[in-house]
């Protein structure tokens, strides 16, 4: 428990926002994604674009419904981040010949050619986080916040509630 918390126990009851691993999370989220948007601006990205970018780079040719999901984003939202990147020419939708319904996205090679420009942007933000940290603390921190996600998978809330501890906090002394 925290000196200030240690004197006023409402304070300890209501999560501080230091301890909170939410907040802690979104906050370093929030301050990567404008440092990000910063360095990749000058190319026409948006952060929108950068996250469909990243999946089609790794996975070229989904259709629109499955980088969607990947991104974490409803369809209809995602039809109009990709009608930008379509007018920009880094991506084309192909309408599928099997299925009328399904959409195909792929990249144009002026998408591709924008993964050698902006992925340093993104290792220069990732640097600029973890500066001061050693290889084996990065790795810790990356093994940790996987493991916090995959407990947070929905295969795992399905199981009966339960009592979980609060992490336990070194004493001051």
């Amino acid at each position: 428990m925290t000196r200030r918390a240690a004197k006023d126990p409402d304070r300890a009851l209501a999560l501080p926002l230091e301890e909170s691993l939410g907040f802690q999370v979104r906050d370093l989220n929030r301050a990567m994604q404008r440092a990000l948007q910063i360095r990749i601006q000058p190319s026409g990205a948006t952060l929108g674009a950068w996250y469909f970018l990243r999946v089609l780079w790794e996975e070229d040719s989904l259709t629109q419904r499955e980088l969607a999901a990947r991104i974490g984003m409803q369809e209809p939202t995602a039809v109009i981040a990709l009608r930008g990147m379509e007018e920009a020419g880094w991506i084309t939708r192909d309408r599928s010949m099997e299925d009328r319904r399904k959409v195909h996205i792929r990249l144009t090679e002026a998408g591709r050619a924008l993964r050698e420009q902006l992925l340093p942007r993104a290792r220069e933000v990732i640097g600029l986080a973890t500066q001061g940290m050693s290889e084996a603390e990065i790795g810790t921190l990356l093994g940790l916040l996987k493991r916090a996600r995959a407990n947070l998978e929905p295969s795992s809330l399905i199981q009966a509630p339960r009592r979980v501890a609060a992490p336990r906090r070194p004493r001051s002394g």
